[in-house]
């Protein structure tokens, strides 16, 4: 065989929302755009502030010798320090520079953490549904990801969680605002985790990290505040990107942050540095390390989110669909009506919406709908979803 088995069953496993992509993308081609639903891809479909705009030009013209040389390997001093100053005044931790490493985007930095702390066979535990691709990354290093449940309400279980973590667990790895439910973790949440795992690291006689993966932190409704890991455990590490809330996922740019007074500090981010050169990642670009440096706490207009998330609510609502109002990102998780996703994500798309099952995330009998798309298609897709609740209730 000339691809590895282990990278084909990875194939079926990410295959969701692949299969809706390109189904998609033959619907448009036979029906035309305006035609088909399409809420199967977390893609801004906001364009970035005129800020960044503006920023890029002076980037681009800066024409100073030495713009394009090679950099350190965590990135431009003055774009950490621009991150550490901003980091210090959100979380109330005293961030410097070195605290910080500049990446491509979250799913880079990530990968970074995990090649910085496991060793052969550890385990990273996260709640589920979950982003798959977790899974792939632990993998990378020589990890196994290990899933366990939430509460109805998407929060956490928090005895779940206990009975999962062992003498073999490296972190415990999180995503608030989370992908796919939306659901943002409370601080009371946070607060007995910390509480936890620090009762855990002493019992076990090891370190267990906290990564928080926070590409839709900004993203939040109706003054919802996503609660700091760094305030309520030490031994934190934060991972994001600007994909979302300046909506630059192409770019690519993104950072990881530990907390200054974790466990062997220096020598984690030497190992997250050391690994963002010899994963090939080498570098976070460039010119949009200089770019985001003037661009701290500087966001898309996120009410426009948030109306997008009500007029899909309150459609659903209306024709009858179950699920807990997201209070940040830009998806929603309702329950199938039927207890098979794939099968009620298969009714969905005879109505020429795009859907991903939620056995995709680990969470079987819901299913993501992406809300970053244009208002029609939210507007023309509600009398669509009733079509599909009313064919399931026949059934």
């Amino acid at each position: 065989m000339s691809v590895a088995e282990k990278i084909i069953g990875f194939m079926e496993q990410s295959s969701w929302i692949r299969k809706m992509f390109e189904e998609g993308a033959r619907l448009k081609a036979e029906l035309g755009p305006e035609n088909v639903f399409d809420f199967s891809l977390g893609n801004p479909n906001l364009e970035p502030p005129e800020d960044f705009h503006r920023t890029l030009k002076a980037a681009v013209d800066d024409t100073r010798p030495g713009t394009h040389a090679y950099m350190p390997n965590a990135g431009y001093a003055d774009t950490r320090a621009a991150v550490a100053e901003y980091l210090s005044g959100l979380h109330k931790v005293a961030f410097g520079p070195e605290h910080v490493l500049m990446s491509c985007g979250a799913a880079g930095a990530l990968n970074c953490a995990l090649k910085a702390i496991l060793n052969p066979g550890d385990e990273v535990v996260t709640f589920r549904p979950f982003f798959v691709e977790y899974t792939f990354y632990v993998d990378n290093h020589g990890g196994k990801i290990v899933t366990v449940p939430v509460l109805p309400d998407f929060s956490m279980d928090m005895a779940s969680l206990e009975a999962e973590l062992s003498p073999r667990t490296a972190a415990v790895l999180i995503n608030s605002p989370n992908n796919p439910t939306g659901k943002v973790y409370s601080d009371s949440d946070l607060q007995a985790l910390g509480g936890l795992l620090h009762r855990k690291n002493a019992e076990f006689g090891r370190t267990i990290y906290l990564i928080a993966d926070e590409p839709y932190r900004k993203i939040v409704y109706e003054g919802v505040k996503v609660p700091s890991p760094f305030r309520h455990y030490k031994n934190s590490i934060v991972v994001t990107s600007y994909s979302k809330d300046l909506s630059l996922p192409g770019e690519r740019i993104g950072f990881l942050a530990v907390h200054p007074e974790a466990d062997a500090a220096i020598a984690l981010m030497g190992g997250a540095v050391l690994a963002n050169r010899i994963l090939g990642f080498v570098n976070a670009p460039a010119l949009m390390q200089r770019v985001v440096r003037r661009l701290q706490g500087v966001t898309v207009d996120i009410s426009v989110y948030q109306a997008k998330r009500d007029m899909l609510c309150d459609g659903l609502a209306q024709v009858g669909y179950d699920f807990h109002k997201p209070e940040g990102a830009f998806y929603l998780f309702p329950k199938s009506p039927i207890p098979d996703d794939v099968e009620f994500v298969a009714e969905l798309q005879k109505q020429n919406i795009l859907a991903v099952p939620g056995r995709g995330f680990g969470g079987p009998g819901y299913f993501r709908l992406a809300y970053c798309v244009d208002d029609a298609t939210i507007q023309r897709s509600i009398p669509a979803f009733k079509r599909a609740m009313e064919a399931c209730i026949k059934l």
